[in-house]
């Protein structure tokens, strides 16, 4: 993640308005989603809340950025994925799967900053996007595999399959995989009475 530009270590606080306009109260003004996005991206960490009753609007306006974004056509998160998700909603599995899919996240965005320094301390220059693309369509692969592997995902009846092998030279993503199966075998054990 991007360090805020100001440096200072304090949360932004947005207010959200009846007439659902949202106010920066650290810049006084006004801001669009967009700019809520961006500060995202930059790494400002910012909260929402209702400017008549206090409440935490935080998790609703990120799902109304991640909807709009979607909406525009750069769809990052697959169908199935998404009715996946959806299913989890109200299921045993609900309070395990957040902690899970930010694990997830957060070893993804590790490996990516691992490759980048990799790259930088071999050619002195960060890698092409095209190999980060790459790298991010088969960790996506990888942990759609994963998410087959709970009941929950794919079918009460289903049986999990196996996934791929990996290829000689491919350490992160046996690792990536490794710890899938230790948080699979943890959430098991966790599931069951």
């Amino acid at each position: 993640m991007a360090d805020r530009k100001s440096g200072a270590d304090e949360t932004v606080v947005i207010k959200k308005y009846a007439n659902r306009r949202l106010y920066n109260t650290a810049s006084s003004a006004y801001v669009t989603l967009d700019d809520l996005a961006r500060m995202v991206r930059e790494g400002v960490e910012f909260v929402v809340y209702d400017a008549r009753t206090n409440e935490d609007l935080t998790r609703q306006i990120l799902t109304q950025i991640i909807f709009e974004e979607e909406s525009r056509g750069e769809a990052l998160l697959p169908v199935q994925f998404l009715r996946q998700l959806i299913g989890f909603y109200g299921g045993q599995m609900q309070g395990v799967l957040p902690g899970y899919l930010e694990m997830s996240l957060d070893n993804f965005v590790r490996q990516q900053e691992q490759i980048r320094g990799q790259f930088s301390k071999a050619f002195g220059a960060t890698p092409g996007a095209g190999l980060l693309d790459e790298m991010a369509r088969r960790n996506m692969a990888l942990f759609t595999e994963a998410m087959k592997m709970w009941p929950g995902f794919a079918g009460a009846a289903a049986r999990p399959e196996e996934p791929p092998k990996p290829a000689a030279g491919d350490d992160a993503l046996a690792e990536m995989r490794r710890q899938m199966d230790e948080m699979r075998a943890r959430l098991d054990s966790l599931s069951k009475p």
